[in-house]
């Protein structure tokens, strides 16, 4: 039996991780996002909201791989979500922080793909205003800790590194479904 796989897609905002992620689902069903559990307010596509109560059963229950909080909400990778998305083919994982990678990497156990979406901060700025964004500032200062974050940990090792400036999200959908067959072709070699 093959080991599950999964891909964590880990970039500042804006960097385009919903974009990539829907060009890979294009490309091919099997891939879907996480849907990570939101405690908050905001934007809810995309998330499962929950409530504070949910996320303490859930943190009661040892059921919490990683959570973070970021422009006033709290986010949590769950063990019972993260099952169900494998269950339904492979989860593609949305981080900005390099402990939620090893938190999830070392919690729960599965072939993760770590591909690395970058550009500038201008261009964070630029797309953030595009789309209409009204925590533009918020959403700089995030990209302002992911690379903070990125310069802390220079050991870290990316299975793949795009350049969202330079590469379409279906060239990345290409390159990262093409490194997920390599991986799977090594696994059950």
């Amino acid at each position: 039996m093959t080991e599950k796989q999964g891909v964590i897609l880990y970039g500042p905002p804006a960097s385009g991780k919903d974009t990539v992620t829907a060009a890979l689902s294009e490309l091919d069903s099997k891939y879907a996002q996480f849907a990570r559990l939101k405690v908050g307010t905001g934007k809810t596509v995309g998330y499962r909201m929950g409530t504070a109560q949910q996320l303490r059963a859930l943190e009661a229950a040892g059921d919490v791989v990683y959570a973070n909080a970021r422009y006033g909400n709290t986010y949590a990778i769950d063990r019972p979500g993260v099952d169900a998305a494998f269950a339904a083919g492979v989860p593609v994982v949305h981080l900005g922080q390099v402990d939620g990678i090893r938190a999830l990497a070392d919690g729960y156990p599965a072939d993760w793909s770590l591909v690395l979406l970058w550009c500038p901060r201008e261009t964070t700025a630029k797309r953030s205003l595009d789309r209409g964004d009204s925590d533009t500032a918020a959403r700089l200062a995030a990209w302002d800790a992911t690379s903070k974050d990125l310069n802390a940990h220079p050991g870290m090792v990316w299975d793949l590194t795009v350049d969202t400036t330079v590469s379409t999200p279906q060239d990345a959908a290409r390159l990262i479904d093409q490194l997920m067959a390599q991986r799977a072709g090594t696994a059950t070699a």
